[in-house]
């Protein structure tokens, strides 16, 4: 009579635990999130998770590439797929107030949120790049606009794609404060208004 079963035990299913782990780090930040909060969460022990995924920072690591994909990426589609610089700020401040305010997910943006509690420069440094990429895209974008006659020529590409950002950058702390999506959207609405023509 077989009392118990024996054999190899469930498969570590990786993309749920990775799932799990962005929601911690995305919730707490970086350096707020412990260890012992990472096993709770993954329902692992800390061996596990080293083995895993090495340490948290290399955990940390696969977590924004994750977020990027999930979430992250509306800026990215939008900087390709629409005609201007200023449809696409549009459509992303438009995206970014739903994104932000989903209430399946913790408030915000991981990528600008994890940066502000951290301790740790590695960390701080490759968030940083992060959103620099996002920048000198949008910037990119603002030239070939300036280039085109869509923009007048004395617009300063870099001062209005660092504006785009910092609208969007505030918009995430706008969600953590407890800002709702008509408010985020009215923001938006705002800066596009601001738009040079």
């Amino acid at each position: 009579m077989v009392t118990g079963q024996r054999g190899r035990p469930r498969s570590f299913d990786r993309g749920a635990a990775l799932d799990k782990a962005m929601l911690a780090f995305w919730e707490n930040g970086y350096e707020a999130t412990s260890i012992s909060d990472l096993t709770a969460s993954l329902g692992i022990s800390a061996p596990s998770l080293y083995a895993a995924f090495g340490d948290k920072r290399k955990l940390f690591d696969e977590v924004v590439v994750v977020y990027g994909g999930r979430y992250g990426d509306f800026a990215s589609a939008a900087l390709a797929e629409e005609p201007t610089a200023r449809a696409a700020m549009e459509r992303i401040l438009r995206e970014a107030a739903e994104v932000y305010t989903d209430p399946a997910h913790p408030p915000g943006c991981l990528v600008i949120s994890a940066a502000v509690n951290t301790t740790s420069q590695e960390v701080a440094e490759a968030l940083r790049e992060r959103r620099a990429a996002h920048m000198a895209a949008f910037e990119s974008r603002v030239r070939a606009d300036v280039a085109a006659g869509v923009l007048p020529a004395d617009t300063d590409p870099r001062a209005l794609a660092r504006y785009a950002v910092s609208v969007l950058q505030g918009m995430s702390q706008q969600a953590r404060d407890g800002a709702s999506r008509e408010e985020l959207g009215a923001v938006a609405e705002l800066a596009v208004r601001a738009w040079p023509h």
